[in-house]
């Protein structure tokens, strides 16, 4: 892989890495799993909507925490089969990195070396008795209107969109939409307005609800 087209990472006291690139956490200075389960599992309603073949595809991979929860809930949950896993990232984290920041939690310990051999090797497809998973790299406005596939949930996990607006804008969220198999949904930690409205003309019905520990609200929707 090309390093320039990797984010160098830094490390708040409280061992949380924050993009350099962004200047902005990668997930909640509080609790990261937490987070992403109030935000991302629970604002798409999983696990209860799981079935067979079920696909999340996701806007920002970061750590890969968030595959890790997801792969989690799956096997929790005891739906046969693989749970298909899209990620769209346009700067990778080191695997050495998201290592280190894994290491911060417990219940991912079993699953971490899968998500830095995939950081590691990123055209490589990851696939496990549970997953079948795809890191798509490079800028999403470009990657994912050339997507052949559909999701049936969406993490849209990028950074903040006041530091990182090009993974928030109006044809993106429309691309999302376009992407999303009837009866979607999308979950996402902020709920900025501009993101909204974006969302709404993209073709969802979205909702602000609360989010998790100092965010007051996150949106969620479903595709109409």
């Amino acid at each position: 892989m090309d390093k320039a087209q990797t984010d160098r990472t830094l490390w708040r006291d409280n061992g949380v890495p924050v993009s350099e690139r962004f200047d902005d956490p990668y997930y909640s200075l509080d609790n990261g799993l937490a987070e992403t389960r109030h935000v991302f599992l629970d604002g798409n309603d999983l696990p209860a909507r799981f079935r067979p073949g079920f696909h999340i595809a996701e806007l920002g991979f970061g750590t890969g925490l968030n595959l890790i929860a997801a792969r989690l809930a799956w096997m929790a949950s005891g739906t046969p089969g693989r749970l298909r896993f899209t990620s769209f990232e346009a700067f990778p984290m080191p695997p050495e990195d998201a290592l280190r920041a894994l290491s911060a939690f417990p219940d991912a310990a079993n699953l971490a070396g899968d998500t830095a051999e995939m950081l590691a090797d990123p055209q490589k497809p990851l696939i496990r008795d549970d997953i079948e998973m795809h890191l798509i790299t490079g800028d999403a406005r470009k990657t994912l209107p050339a997507w052949k596939d559909q999701a049936d949930a969406w993490f849209l996990d990028g950074f903040s969109p006041a530091k990182n607006p090009e993974l928030w804008g109006a044809d993106l969220m429309a691309e999302v939409a376009r992407h999303t198999a009837p009866g979607g949904s999308f979950a996402t930690y902020t709920a900025a307005g501009d993101v909204r409205r974006a969302l709404v003309a993209a073709g969802f019905d979205v909702t602000r609800v609360p989010g998790y520990g100092r965010k007051r609200h996150m949106s969620t929707g479903r595709k109409r």
